[in-house]
């Protein structure tokens, strides 16, 4: 069958154009180069190293870092029979009575002068130490080596002071226990007024100024 002129011209010229019409372009292919550059992480600060740990400061030393008390010397009690006070002590303590008397000093065997550090015995029992050297304090805190004035000072002035027997000038100053019968802490100084040595102990022998002699 045939179609009418105006319909073939029609048919004719959609066809035309069809065939003129520019074809889709292509998506183009994504490269390498053409991707988007990655956003860089945001800077981190560096961690900064933990702050170091102060060291504890070192624990303060005790003004009297002592074993000497007006109840004794450590583990040795004034008053307690000589065996007792050697077990006590847990050492050698190397000492004997002389002949005919009954009073003696003991001393471990580290030590070179008794007047240094040394322990009375007297009718079998420990009844006094005396202390001639600044490496021990006395009970209170007092050492070889004070002044009076420091050590009326530290005592809250409760030193009775007396003249020394032998030493012209130098002074003997004591203090009775307080709650520690019968016990005594004795000071001797110099004409300088300075400390030469001290003892505790009981009474009588605390005031024994010549010692066992």
């Amino acid at each position: 069958m045939r179609l009418p002129h105006t319909l073939l011209f029609l048919a004719i010229a959609g066809l035309s154009l069809a065939a003129c019409k520019p074809a889709a372009p292509e998506a183009p292919v994504a490269t390498a180069s053409d991707a988007p550059a990655p956003v860089p992480a945001p800077a981190t600060t560096p961690e900064a190293p933990p702050a170091p740990i102060a060291e504890s400061a070192p624990a303060q030393s005790a003004a009297t870092d002592t074993q000497a008390s007006f109840a004794g010397y450590g583990d040795m009690k004034l008053g307690s029979t000589v065996d007792e006070a050697k077990a006590a002590w847990g050492g050698e303590l190397n000492g004997k009575p002389g002949e005919g008397s009954t009073c003696y000093y003991l001393t471990p065997k580290w030590v070179k002068k008794p007047s240094d550090f040394a322990f009375m015995a007297e009718d079998g029992k420990f009844v006094r130490y005396d202390v001639g050297t600044d490496k021990e304090a006395a009970p209170g805190g007092g050492k070889v080596g004070m002044t009076v004035e420091e050590l009326q000072k530290l005592y809250s002035n409760a030193l009775q002071s007396s003249p020394h027997k032998y030493v012209e000038g130098g002074k003997y100053l004591s203090v009775a226990a307080s709650g520690v019968a019968p016990s005594k802490l004795v000071f001797e100084t110099d004409a300088t007024g300075k400390v030469t040595a001290w003892r505790v102990g009981l009474t009588p022998q605390v005031d024994y100024v010549e010692g066992c002699s």
